[in-house]
Order: C-alpha cells, then sequence, then structure tokens
C-alpha cells in the first residue's frame, strides 16, 4: 500500500509542475519582451533627449528672449556670459553689481548661470550699466548707500 501512495504523490507533482509550467512559461515570455521594449524605450529617449540639447544650444534661448525692447537700441539681447563678464571688468561682487541694478546679488548669481531671465525693467537697468566705468559704477554705489 506505501508503495501506491508514493506513486500518486510522485504523478500528482508531476502534473502540479506540469500545470505550473503552463502557467508561468507565457509569463516569463511576456515579461522578457516587456524589459527589452523598457530598454529600447530608454534608448530612443536618451537619443531624443541628446537632441532637444543640441536644438537647444543652438538655438540659444530664441524662444526666450523677450518679444519687444520696448525704449533700448535695437539688437540689444540678454547673455548670461556678459552679465559675469561686466561684473567682471568693474571688478564688483555680485551684491554690489545688484544694487547698481536694482535686484539682489542673488538674482545676479542666477541670471550669470542662466538659470532666470531679467524683466523687461530689470532688463533695461542691466543695459543701463552696461555704458559705466569703474569710477562711475563706485560713485553710484556709494551715492545709494547714502
Amino acid at each position: 500500500m506505501p508503495n501506491l501512495v508514493a506513486v500518486l504523490k510522485k504523478e500528482i507533482r508531476r502534473l502540479a509542475r506540469r500545470e505550473v509550467r503552463a502557467q508561468v512559461t507565457p509569463l516569463r515570455r511576456a515579461a522578457s519582451q516587456y524589459r527589452h521594449d523598457i530598454a529600447r524605450l530608454k534608448r530612443q529617449l536618451q537619443i531624443q533627449e541628446r537632441r532637444i540639447a543640441a536644438l537647444q544650444s543652438q538655438g540659444g534661448g530664441r524662444e526666450q528672449q523677450p518679444a519687444e525692447n520696448e525704449g533700448l537700441p535695437p539688437g540689444v539681447r540678454f547673455s548670461s556670459r556678459s552679465v559675469r563678464a561686466q561684473r567682471k571688468r568693474l571688478k564688483l561682487s555680485a551684491e554690489q553689481y545688484g544694487q547698481l541694478v536694482g535686484v539682489t546679488g542673488q538674482t545676479i548669481y542666477l541670471w550669470e548661470k542662466a538659470k532666470t531671465r531679467p524683466g523687461k525693467t530689470q532688463f533695461a537697468a542691466l543695459v543701463a550699466v552696461r555704458s559705466l566705468g569703474r569710477r562711475e559704477a563706485l560713485r553710484r554705489l556709494e551715492q545709494k548707500r547714502s
């Protein structure tokens, strides 16, 4: 009798494995296909991000430039590198340069890092400071402190 029980257990195990395999195999195939699809989509995303970055660097942020520069000479535009170069030319800290323009030193820092852009009135003040020399800039800073 124990032999019959062992044979039945063995047959039940065999059938159970077969049934589980029949259920699991399609799921494994689907999971494998999903992983391949995800990897392919990630590669496509990286390619598209590189293309976007290249287009943005070529465009130079044209879409972000103000449409109208009322009261400013034609051809005047904002450049984060220009802000830093002007500040360095005047040998001023970001805080001092910000006082000349009428903004905070943190704002100057963000402009230089191209994280933000000046508004119309700030841009006009920035353009006005471009023509100042170091002596004139220091004189204006003294006037603002007084």
